[in-house]
């Protein structure tokens, strides 16, 4: 049995995706989202925000998607959080360099923000 997906730590530069994303996953999901704009602000919110899911953009200035994961896992809090990406690069050969990174699945973006909890959920639901 899956313990139940609640807290989300959400990494997204872009700032109308990350608040769309947000207020997608908290109004429709009714999920708790900590949402940062940048890997090194995920690596400083994570080992206070008890995140049961890593939700990581790919491309991103400074640190991208696998660095922040990268950074992440470093952590005792995040070292063995699932992780999903998002991202526009969804070819085959990137999908699967982002799954051997340890992701459960990639989600292409652009996204349908009524769809986005249901899908977070049926991944979390498969892991």
């Amino acid at each position: 049995m899956t313990t139940p997906l609640t807290r989300i730590l959400y990494v997204e530069d872009e700032p109308d995706i990350r608040v769309v994303a947000q207020m997608a996953l908290e109004a429709v999901g009714g999920f708790t989202v900590i949402a940062c704009a940048s890997g090194q602000e995920a690596l400083n919110a994570a080992p206070g925000a008890k995140a049961d899911l890593l939700l990581l953009d790919v491309m991103m200035p400074g640190m991208d998607g696998p660095s922040t994961l990268q950074g992440l896992r470093a952590l005792p809090a995040t070292a063995n959080t699932p992780v999903i990406f998002m991202t526009a690069k969804v070819q085959a050969a990137e999908v699967a360099v982002y799954k051997g990174l340890g992701a459960l699945e990639v989600i292409p973006k652009p996204f349908d923000p009524m769809e986005l909890s249901a899908q977070i959920q049926r991944i979390w639901s498969e892991k």
